[in-house]
C-alpha cells in the first residue's frame, strides 16, 4: 500500500520530469515538453522511500517511461534527478530509480512474485486514508517460483533507451520506451491509458 499526502509540491512531479528528462541518459529530444499518460508506484516495506514510475509522452508521440524514488536525505552513490518541497513531508531528494537499491529490491519481487503495483491511498484533511485509482498498472511475469534475488547495491552497466542493472547476480533492464507485445521469461509488464507493454526485464 502506497500512502499518499494532498500535499503541495514545488517543482510540481511534471516540472521535475520535464527538467530532468533532457539531462537522463535516455532521452533524445532536444526539450522535454510533456503529457503526463499515468503512474504506477511500489511499497517500500520500511515506509522511508517514495517509489513512483511515470509513463510521459513527449512533443513528438514518443513514450518514456521514467522511474523516480523520493527520499529524505541524499543517497550517496545514486543519479540525483532533482529536489522537491513537499508540504508535508519536507524537503525530497528525487533519484534515477534504477541506481535505487530499494527499486530495484521491489521491481524484482514483483517480477518473482507475480506480485503488482501498489494500491494507493491519500490523506485528506487528517480523515482516514481514502484509496484512488491507479492511473497505471503493472505486474510481474514470475519466475517459476524461484525467489528473489537480494538487493544490496546497483550497478548500471549500460544506458540509453534501456537501462541494464547489475543486481545481486542478476540483470535487470528497464525499457525507457516499454516495448511492444509479452515477453517471453520474467519480466514486468505494464497498461496504461491507451497501452500495454513490457516495462522491464530480468536475466
Amino acid at each position: 500500500m502506497a500512502l499518499l499526502y494532498a500535499a503541495q509540491l514545488s517543482p510540481t512531479k511534471p516540472e521535475l520530469i520535464a527538467a530532468w528528462l533532457p539531462t537522463s541518459p535516455y532521452y533524445d529530444g532536444a526539450t522535454a515538453s510533456i503529457e503526463p499518460v499515468g503512474a504506477y508506484r511500489f511499497d517500500d516495506p520500511d515506509g522511508e522511500v517514495g517509489i513512483e514510475v511515470h509513463l510521459v509522452r513527449d512533443a513528438d508521440g514518443t513514450l518514456y517511461q521514467v522511474p523516480l524514488t523520493y527520499r529524505a536525505a541524499p543517497l550517496p552513490g545514486a543519479r540525483p534527478a532533482g529536489e522537491m518541497d513537499h508540504s508535508v513531508l519536507g524537503r525530497r531528494y528525487i533519484y534515477d530509480a534504477t541506481t535505487d537499491p530499494v527499486f530495484v529490491q521491489q521491481l524484482l519481487d514483483t517480477v518473482f512474485g507475480g506480485g503488482r503495483e501498489a494500491d494507493q491511498f491519500v490523506h485528506v484533511d487528517g480523515g482516514e486514508p481514502r484509496r484512488i485509482d491507479n492511473s497505471a498498472h503493472a505486474w510481474g511475469a514470475g519466475a517459476a517460483g524461484a525467489p528473489a534475488p537480494t538487493v544490496t547495491e546497483v550497478r548500471v552497466s549500460a544506458d540509453g533507451a534501456d537501462t541494464v542493472i547489475e543486481a545481486g547476480g542478476t540483470t535487470v533492464v528497464v525499457h525507457h520506451r516499454p516495448l511492444h507485445g509479452e515477453a517471453t521469461g520474467p519480466a514486468l509488464l505494464g497498461e496504461w491509458d491507451g497501452g500495454r507493454g513490457v516495462l522491464a526485464t530480468v536475466r
